[in-house]
């Protein structure tokens, strides 16, 4: 049997591929679904009436807001065709919502109906979650066949709150009573506008003698330093000489206007030294207290606490208890004993809390605050020395 000609098979199986190519083409572009954006041939060819979704504006920049705060903008959407215009609530993000539809003829919570010619405001609410660049988004489904979805976006910056402080505590070095020290903290604000400083003060005026306290706007490049910060000011924190010996535990109250009053604290911490030392089992020397911990009115409490007294004052310095709190709190001072070649003299107190002691909470927190030991030394430079005291009596 004769085979066909190769020119005519070649020939045939081209004609073959072509029709079945088409065919898979056909059944693709029929069963492919149009996404948004896309311009539908069957839908522009179509005739009669059909609705128009505009939206002149589906982007919003807020600028900043704090974390918790909220917002809302007001898009608006018009029926530019000829036939009414339904809208419904699409998907959001999670720290997007879309209240109502404006309230009028045709609206719902969750639908709209807008005729020709006619526009409706969708008012979109967000809520600051967690510092930082915020860019959120809340759509909207049409009956417009060349728009069937709008995606409204609003984009910002979420910040700390009203202020943010760096750093947030000030550490002192250690001091001594004849030198003094200065110390800065700058204060962020995220305001409308920069703020205005209405005060600035210290909070214990036990100590506040001894600050001299200043403000200083923040420059542009300073402003830079934080994202979303729109004015600010530099604290300045003077600390003369002839500070107590003991704990320093101050607090910078500032007062702003940003346009409303904002109250930033800024705590002080450190610890000045001088001739006089404590030492013993229950002194923390990191924290500069008296831990005493609980202590159970039934059995109560007996410890020794030292003071070492050294420098050419050494020998004037006579130790006598002024105040103590809790009141519970027995002080004994032995006199002064010298130690080695007699450059430093030590002082032993006996500490103790009776058995049958009233209760009382003076645990070193914002709800107890530190008890105290207040002694009288003599010394010229440190006459008084504070002693922090934590400690609570229990039933």
């Amino acid at each position: 049997m004769r085979l066909p000609d190769a020119w005519i098979v070649a020939a045939v199986a081209g004609c073959l591929g072509v029709a079945v190519g088409g065919g898979v083409s056909v059944l693709e572009a029929a069963s492919r679904p149009w996404r948004a954006g896309d311009v539908q041939p069957a839908v522009a060819a179509a005739k009669g009436p059909s609705p128009a979704a505009e939206a002149p504006e589906t982007t919003y920049a807020f600028g900043t807001v704090s974390i918790g705060g909220r917002g809302g903008h007001d898009f608006v959407i018009r029926n530019a065709g000829d036939a009414p215009l339904e809208l419904t609530k699409g998907a959001t993000s999670c720290s997007c919502t879309v209240s109502d539809f404006e309230e009028s003829e045709g609206g719902s919570s969750r639908a709209k109906v807008v005729p020709p010619g006619e526009s409706t405001k969708l008012k979109v609410e967000w809520r600051g979650k967690a510092e930082g660049p915020f860019r959120q988004h809340a759509g909207v489904l049409t009956n417009d066949p060349r728009r069937p979805q709008i995606s409204f976006e609003v984009v910002g910056v979420v910040v700390p709150g009203t202020s943010k402080v760096i750093p947030p505590v000030i550490a002192l070095p250690k001091l001594s009573t004849g030198t003094g020290s200065q110390a800065t903290a700058t204060v962020f604000t995220f305001g409308e506008a920069p703020p205005t400083v209405t005060s600035i003060t210290a909070t214990d005026e036990r100590t506040a003698e001894f600050y001299s306290l200043a403000t200083a706007a923040l420059s542009p490049a300073d402003l830079a330093a934080e994202k979303g910060a729109t004015g600010g000011v530099l604290v300045t924190a003077d600390i003369r000489p002839g500070m107590p010996i003991g704990p320093v535990r101050q607090t910078v109250r500032l007062v702003l206007a940003i346009p409303e009053e904002t109250v930033v604290e800024i705590p002080i911490e450190g610890a000045v030294t001088g001739d006089l030392a404590l030492a013993g089992q229950a002194w923390d020397s990191s924290h500069e207290t008296l831990q005493l911990g609980t202590v159970s009115s039934r059995k109560g409490l007996r410890t020794s606490l030292f003071l070492t007294a050294k420098g050419p004052h050494r020998s004037a310095v006579r130790l006598s208890v002024r105040e103590k709190v809790p009141e519970s709190l027995q002080v004994v001072v032995d006199e002064g004993t010298p130690v080695g070649s007699g450059n430093v003299i030590r002082f032993h107190l006996s500490l103790s809390i009776p058995p049958g002691s009233e209760p009382s909470n003076h645990n070193c927190t914002t709800q107890a605050p530190a008890g105290r030991i207040v002694l009288d030394t003599g010394h010229p430079d440190s006459p008084t020395l504070t002693i922090p005291v934590c400690v609570a009596v229990a039933p």
